[in-house]
């Protein structure tokens, strides 16, 4: 029986759920929130629940808190839920928070691949729990400048997406290397990224970020993977006193290694040398 919504539009009470999505999947769409559904379909939010608990297969929360559902569609059965890049904006806009693609998964979309990432790693303004929809993973990190750092489009993506420039991805990569798999794995990963690096734009980036201690390991690394260029860049930027620093934070003695001056690094990595 056909009904008539508070909107205007004509909808079936029973299968609205199923028509909404083939809808939005017709029109490309991967994601629905409940609001977006009810205000479309007419439907009580216990109505409009109890539709969307029938779909299994068809649609998933993207978190079981959040009344914001993902489409699954034929190609992503497999998998359980479309790639992270095809809804993370919408998500976002969601949310209603800045975000962007960013570490090794913005690193990889510039060609930089050294190792196989199975969780997609996003940074954000504040702490948000990882998603698991499927055997789609994504793990957030937070930056309280995020609305600072240069960002733009993913060219020839599915669906919108931000991702971090190279400049800025190379510098998360050393000041989050503690949390991506250290600091050898940062600077394997930024290595392939080199062609990409602007000395303009690694210049504005460091002045954005402000951040010495940080800086003087990107220089460290940039000079050990052969980025002469690009390390100078670092230390002209850098003040005139640095305070002498590990190279990775994590490993608690530092006395038996030995000091860069130039970068007033301590280099406890088992791999980067100068």
């Amino acid at each position: 029986m056909n009904k008539i919504s508070p909107n205007g539009k004509t909808y079936r009470q029973v299968g609205a759920a199923e028509a909404f999505i083939d809808k939005r999947l017709a029109l490309g769409r991967v994601t629905f929130s409940l609001d977006e559904f009810m205000e479309e379909s007419g439907l009580s939010a216990i109505a409009a629940k109890s539709q969307l608990r029938r779909l299994t297969g068809k649609a998933i929360r993207v978190s079981p808190r959040q009344p914001f559902f993902l489409i699954i569609g034929p190609e992503h059965r497999t998998i359980g839920a479309p790639p992270a890049i095809w809804w993370l904006q919408d998500y976002f806009d969601w949310l209603g928070r800045p975000y962007y693609l960013a570490l090794q998964s913005a690193a990889s979309e510039f060609g930089s691949s050294p190792q196989s990432l199975q969780v997609t790693q996003v940074m954000t303004d504040r702490p948000i729990r990882a998603i698991r929809v499927g055997r789609v993973q994504v793990r957030f990190f937070v930056k309280s400048n995020i609305m600072q750092i240069p960002t733009q489009q993913l060219s020839q993506a599915p669906a919108p997406l931000c991702i971090s420039t190279p400049e800025a991805t190379a510098f998360d990569l050393v000041r989050y290397a503690v949390r991506i798999g250290g600091i050898d794995r940062a600077a394997e990963t930024i290595a392939p990224l080199l062609p990409k690096l602007r000395i303009r734009e690694l210049r504005r980036l460091l002045n954005i970020e402000n951040a010495p201690t940080n800086a003087q390991r990107l220089g460290f690394v940039f000079q050990a993977i052969g980025a002469k260029r690009l390390a100078d860049a670092v230390y002209d930027w850098l003040p005139d006193t640095l305070t002498a620093i590990p190279l990775s934070p994590t490993r608690s003695e530092y006395r038996s290694f030995p000091i860069v001056e130039r970068w007033q690094v301590l280099n406890n990595s088992s791999e980067l040398k100068l």
